[in-house]
Order: C-alpha cells, then structure tokens, then sequence
C-alpha cells in the first residue's frame, strides 16, 4: 500500500504528462501565440516599378493609329506628385512614367474597382511593349491591396496614394478612375463612369491613344 507521500510525488509526476496530451490534441486555431512578423510577410504579387520611367518599344510591325482628337479640356499634364512604389525602392514620380500609359486609381473595399481590375490585367498582358499600365491604389491597407493582387491576378506595378493626392490635384473624388495618358505625358482623357471591360478598354485605347488592344 502507498504511503500519502509517495501518492502525493505521483500525482505531481502526472501533472506534465496530461498537460503535454492535452497540448497536442489543441487545433491551430486554438493557438494564442501570434505569428512572428516574418511568417506574416507575403511577397508582392505586384512588378516593381523600376521600368515606369522607359518608353514603351513596339514590336515589329505592331499596329496603332493616330488618337481621336481630344477636347481643349483635357490634355493637361500629370499632376506633379511622387508616390511610393508598393514593393519598394525608389519613390516615383508620376510625370516620369513614360507614355502612353494607362493610370487607374483603385481601393480594395470599391466593388466596381475589384471588377474591373481583371480586365486591366489582361490589357496590360495584350499591350506588352506598347503601352503601360499602372495602378494608384489609394484610401487602402496593404493587406487589402496585397489580397486583390492575389485573388484576381494582378502583376501590373502599383503605386501608393494613402493620402488622396492625386485625386485633389484632378478635382476628381470617384472610384474607379482611369487616366488615359499620351507618349508626350499628358492626359487625353479620363474616365469615371464605373467599372470598364475588356470592350470599353479597347475602344478607349484606341480612341485616345491610338494603341491597338
């Protein structure tokens, strides 16, 4: 028969072993521990925007047409603004984007932004070379922006706008909003009539900055 101290050290033994069953029978989910930094941070999913500064260089034999002539209202130049690339490096200034680009302002919260964005992509995938396209993602988190690049395919480099700069400077406060900017830096057109597809994107192009899409 066991003494009472020698029932009382066997009890005290099985104390760390139910604790240590217990822990493994414990679901992810269950694990107050946060995540470290690194183990949060997700790459990019965007290009960088190191090549924004370089004139698109059509293949050979690539086709375009001279731009429909634009009211007297358009035309202006880019607002003089340097934004911060959302990968990093160097800060960018949006005159230096060389034309003919297309600009479209977004926000992962703005449904008709989310829709849109696809198609954008794919004209950016269809213009290689002839035109650029580029993204101003504003009034966001990263974490928002990062998971529409994610979920919806989007590699075209993105600049970062928190604090609604280029808008002000367009008098413009609509979402989404698209720049269509020509080979000389400045803006043929722009666009908030909600969310574009492919067809709209095409005939804008075309109509504004004579590339074919």
């Amino acid at each position: 028969m066991l003494t009472r101290a020698a029932t009382r050290r066997l009890a005290l033994l099985a104390v760390p072993l139910t604790l240590f069953v217990g822990g493994c029978t414990d679901s992810p989910a269950d694990d107050p521990a946060p995540r470290s930094a690194a183990a949060a941070e997700r790459p990019s999913p965007f290009r960088d925007c190191g090549t924004l500064g370089a004139a698109p260089t059509p293949s050979p034999g690539a086709v375009s047409t001279p731009p429909a002539a634009t009211p007297a209202a358009d035309g202006q130049e880019l607002p003089a603004l340097t934004l911060a690339c959302f990968t990093g490096g160097a800060p960018v200034a949006l005159r230096d984007v060389a034309g003919p680009a297309v600009i479209n302002v977004w926000a992962s919260w703005c449904g008709p932004c989310r829709k849109e964005l696809p198609a954008f992509q794919r004209l950016s995938e269809r213009t290689t070379g002839r035109l650029q396209v580029v993204g101003v993602n504003t009034r966001d988190s990263r974490s928002g922006a990062q998971s529409i690049g994610e979920d919806f395919g989007v590699r075209f480099p993105i600049l970062v706008d928190q604090g609604d700069a280029l808008q002000r400077e367009l008098r413009r406060n609509a979402f989404p909003l698209t720049l269509f900017v020509d080979a000389g830096g400045r803006i043929r057109h722009i666009d908030a009539t909600g969310a574009l597809d492919d067809a709209a994107l095409t005939t804008l192009v075309r109509q504004h900055l004579g590339v074919a899409a």
